[in-house]
């Protein structure tokens, strides 16, 4: 969580091992993933250096969630099943799912 701005923070590695595995494809879906969900005004949205685990994928942390194996075939599915209910717990959603 941003103590600024009480948002949370998402931060998407930008690397080198990154950007081969197409981050540069990953990073339009994920703001447009944001805006449907309607969750963009809750996040904010960073690029990183390395967030570690570089062979497992595009690596994705949102406050200390961090979820591997993004990819431009992926990143839909690992949203939804991943990052949008990490979203919602952190900010106090009121549609936070139980995991």
């Amino acid at each position: 969580m941003d103590q600024d701005s009480g948002k949370v923070v998402i931060s998407l590695c930008m690397g080198s091992a990154c950007h081969q595995f197409g981050v540069y494809g990953v990073l339009p879906v994920l703001r447009e993933l944001l805006r449907e969900a309607g969750v963009e005004d809750q996040v904010v949205l960073k690029g990183a250096f390395c967030l570690g685990p570089c062979t497992k994928g595009i690596v994705l942390q949102a406050g200390k969630k961090q979820i591997t194996g993004i990819n431009p075939e992926t990143i839909r599915k690992k949203f939804q099943s991943q990052l949008l209910p990490a979203i919602r717990k952190q900010s106090g959603d009121p549609h936070e799912q139980p995991e």
